[in-house]
């Protein structure tokens, strides 16, 4: 095995989700718990003011940090979502409210077959296993937990706590920098083509695309440039791929 870090992305490489946000019973639900802490909303309301809330911060990101790809804390929209209606909350407060909004979207969040086999593979070969996944801290890390994934780790970098997302070259740098890693002894694995593998690869990363039932769409693979490439999810094959190489 050529390489010795393994950077994952996790929804729609390591982990299987689906999440709708756009059913009115979620809003009507979640204006009923704002409305326990006196934060009057309709649940249209609440909706509107949630996206404009996102739509105004990630604006204000781009033009003072001149960031291509900002990534909020979404705690920071539900502690504001009460602010804005004159109520005194916390940071707690506000991550409930964003766990919970979390939970009313979900319809299911499993691993994928052979994700487990994978992870502790590469770690009885003392690799260095790392995630770098655009997500948000108080939805990711929790879900991770849940699913007995997130100790597998060795390191764990979620696009919130940096202020910006792959494919943004800095995120990657995050890592490499942080961690010292050798570029040529590190690798990419991940879903989707712009963010995991044109990104990886612009910081001079080698990569793997998988091509998993969450991915963007890829109407020519051709066009996927991956040093290895799987039409299909099946992290068994990978692991056999990364094993012989």
């Amino acid at each position: 095995m050529q390489y010795e870090n393994y950077l994952f992305d996790l929804y729609g490489t390591l982990v299987d989700i689906h999440t709708e946000e756009n059913l009115p019973e979620v809003w009507q639900r979640l204006s009923y718990f704002y409305g326990y802490y006196g934060a009057n909303y309709t649940p249209e309301e609440l909706r509107r003011s949630y996206e404009e809330i996102i739509q105004r911060t990630e604006g204000i990101m781009k033009g003072d940090n001149h960031e291509m790809f900002p990534e909020l804390q979404i705690e920071d929209v539900f502690l504001e979502l009460y602010t804005a209606k004159g109520v005194k909350a916390d940071k707690t407060l506000a991550v409930h409210a964003g766990q919970f909004f979390r939970v009313l979207t979900t319809d299911y969040v499993k691993l994928y077959d052979g994700a487990v086999e994978l992870l502790d593979f590469l770690k009885k070969q003392g690799k260095r296993v790392c995630l770098l996944s655009n997500a948000q801290r108080i939805f990711t890390e929790y879900e991770m937990r849940s699913l007995g994934i997130y100790d597998k780790f060795d390191e764990v970098y979620i696009s919130s706590d940096y202020q910006c997302k792959k494919p943004d070259i800095q995120f990657y740098n995050a890592i490499i920098n942080e961690l010292h890693l050798n570029k040529n002894k590190t690798i990419m694995i991940g879903n989707d083509n712009r963010c995991d593998i044109e990104g990886a690869k612009a910081a001079g990363l080698d990569t793997f695309y998988i091509h998993s039932n969450i991915s963007p769409e890829v109407e020519d693979f051709s066009t996927v440039k991956s040093t290895y490439l799987l039409k299909k999810m099946n992290l068994r094959e990978v692991k056999k791929i990364l094993e012989d190489n």
